[in-house]
């Protein structure tokens, strides 16, 4: 017998102000240990342990043990294309200091959402390989053309390696800041994979944001034809 989702339980899961901090800091993609997760959501540890087991137990997150420590990280993209959808669809937060401000400003500028590029230049990327026809849009996905396929191999993406199970190929994945789409499922983490092999884009510290480098500029103009304006 199949059943219903029971969405009342995720939502309950997720609408938790601490629990939804924890959530939203793994959303870069990697596993953090509990102690981090307890800081970023500004809880002790005993009350970060009770939130985490809930997480876990409700298929929200998993947990890997590396000798003393108890690392976490999301479930699956499905999860974390959830928590950005919720994002898109939020209505904003008051800024209460500048350190806020520019913390914002430079997620609205670029970065990951779990394994792909999101933000202006996540967006712009997405836009040029449409405008190229390398990409096109068929229905909730994008359909990748022979022409983009080989020109994208030549760039170094292994189109033929990217696992396809499980998981959607080219998704379209609707961008909180910007409100359209940029690319996300395997091709996604591929591009972005092979954007951080290059050097063209960097990681600022403690989350989600990057910046494209100098090389980047130069990189993303001459390969795609894409101008890029400087960080913050």
């Amino acid at each position: 017998m199949i059943m219903n989702p029971n969405v009342t339980e995720t939502a309950q899961l997720i609408g938790d102000p601490s629990r939804l901090a924890m959530l939203l800091s793994l959303l870069e993609g990697k596993a953090l240990p509990a102690s981090d997760l307890a800081r970023v959501a500004r809880i002790s540890p005993q009350t970060a342990s009770s939130h985490l087991a809930k997480l876990v137990e409700g298929s929200l997150l998993l947990h890997e043990n590396y000798g003393r420590h108890k690392y976490f990280r999301l479930a699956n993209h499905e999860v974390a294309h959830a928590l950005e959808s919720l994002l898109a669809i939020s209505p904003p937060k008051p800024i209460r200091s500048l350190r806020e401000s520019d913390e914002l400003n430079h997620l609205r500028h670029a970065r990951t959402c779990y394994d792909h590029l999101a933000g202006k230049i996540g967006v712009a990327l997405t836009d040029r390989l449409v405008d190229m026809r390398w990409l096109e849009e068929s229905q909730k996905d994008y359909a990748l053309s022979s022409e983009g396929k080989e020109n994208l191999q030549n760039w170094g993406v292994e189109i033929e390696v990217i696992p396809k199970k499980r998981r959607y190929f080219a998704r379209q994945c609707l961008d909180w800041s910007e409100r359209r789409h940029h690319l996300a499922g395997s091709l996604g983490s591929a591009i972005t994979t092979r954007l951080f092999e290059l050097k063209w884009i960097e990681r600022l510290p403690n989350g989600r944001a990057v910046r494209v480098t100098n090389e980047g500029m130069q990189g993303l103009r001459s390969e795609f034809g894409l101008t890029i304006p400087p960080s913050f």
